[in-house]
């Protein structure tokens, strides 16, 4: 559907991932036509989604980059990106859990790096989609940790779907830590995977706090579908080398931001 004016380019770039996811491929005249600007710009867009591993460049077009949307690196692989950064927020992340909290933790490899620090915790109750989580808490007896159910990703031990859309549905927690690929001040914590984006909404829904974990790559990032306007958020975690102008940006939002 071809757009009447002109988008900002935020907009114009999740338009053009939304219109290449539909049609696999794509031409620069194409998406010049659809979103009402020159080529030369459609050609600067691409250049950047390309650049965040959104799009592949093709000679004259694009085409979706399938590998970053059905799927991630492994555990393993996402465990060592950025190591010292994520444990440093979670080190973070666990010093806002007090004895007798019931938390929620989302899957992911900076989520993870909470539990070393929440193990002496005292009538604790954890609930996480992860299986690696859950595990990480088997010998901690006085933290009682619930498991959603749910398909299990054997590359990153996530539980996903109908399931685990159903237990989250009927939780009432204090504290939630989300993980995301991608937040931005704009358009709050984004996915690139429309299927994971179900479960995160329902955590969110679930929660009367919502703390995000993202490394500093991970902000101000766009992509495919959002999950949460940040509204929803009251405070993000992320590394010392985030740029200070992206901080203002999110604090600008409400969102209060720690930076270790």
């Amino acid at each position: 559907m071809k757009v009447g004016i002109a988008m900002l380019a935020i907009e114009r770039k999740r338009h053009i991932l939304e219109y290449v996811k539909q049609h696999q491929l794509a031409s620069v005249s194409e998406l010049a036509v659809v979103c009402n600007v020159h080529q030369a710009t459609i050609r600067r867009d691409l250049n950047e989604l390309e650049d965040e591993g959104l799009l592949q460049r093709t000679h004259g077009g694009v085409m979706g980059a399938r590998d970053n949307i059905s799927s991630e690196p492994s555990f393993s692989e996402r465990e060592q990106k950025h190591r010292e950064e994520k444990e440093r927020i979670g080190k973070q992340a666990a010093a806002y859990v007090e004895d007798g909290d019931t938390i929620l933790i989302d899957s992911g490899t900076t989520t993870f790096q909470m539990v070393p620090h929440l193990l002496q915790r005292k009538q604790l109750t954890v609930v996480t989609n992860d299986i690696n989580i859950a595990a990480a808490f088997r010998h901690a007896h006085s933290i009682k940790t619930f498991v959603t159910g749910g398909v299990l990703f054997h590359d990153s031990y996530m539980l996903n779907g109908t399931y685990t859309d159903d237990m989250l549905a009927k939780l009432h927690v204090q504290k939630a830590f989300i993980g995301t690929p991608a937040i931005h001040p704009e358009f709050g914590i984004m996915h690139f995977d429309d299927y994971l984006v179900s479960a995160k909404k329902k955590m969110i829904d679930a929660v009367e706090q919502v703390m995000v974990l993202a490394d500093h790559t991970k902000m101000d990032q766009l992509s495919m579908h959002e999950v949460a306007p940040l509204t929803s958020v009251q405070k993000v975690i992320t590394g010392t080398d985030l740029d200070e102008r992206v901080k203002h940006a999110f604090e600008e939002k409400g969102v209060s931001v720690d930076l270790v």
